[in-house]
């Protein structure tokens, strides 16, 4: 079953570009991933969302999203109320609206 990751981030003042750059850098073909994608949503707070083709891809890629996030945490403002830099949730598919 499809599943999906997102992540929200809050980017240093000045360090958008190194924040972005560092995704352009990773080899993201990992397995089970068919897409992701970054969007801005305020000043300096982008989310990515990525779609997997099941949990378990998902899962076992979290150590190589781990280590791309330790390349680019420098970049990162803590989110507070005890997130730390980013602020994860993800799932399966429960209803496909289109």
């Amino acid at each position: 079953m499809t599943a999906f990751n997102a992540v929200r981030f809050r980017v240093k003042p000045g360090r958008d570009e190194d924040f972005l750059q560092a995704h352009r850098n990773i080899d993201s073909n990992w397995p089970g991933m068919k897409s992701a994608n970054i969007f801005k949503t305020g000043d300096h707070d982008y989310c990515i969302v990525a779609e997997w083709t099941d949990m378990d891809s998902l899962a076992a890629a979290r150590p190589e999203m781990i280590a791309t996030l330790d390349t680019f945490r420098d970049t990162l403002e803590d989110l507070g109320d005890g997130r730390g830099v980013t602020d994860p949730v993800s799932g399966p598919v429960v209803l496909e609206l289109k």
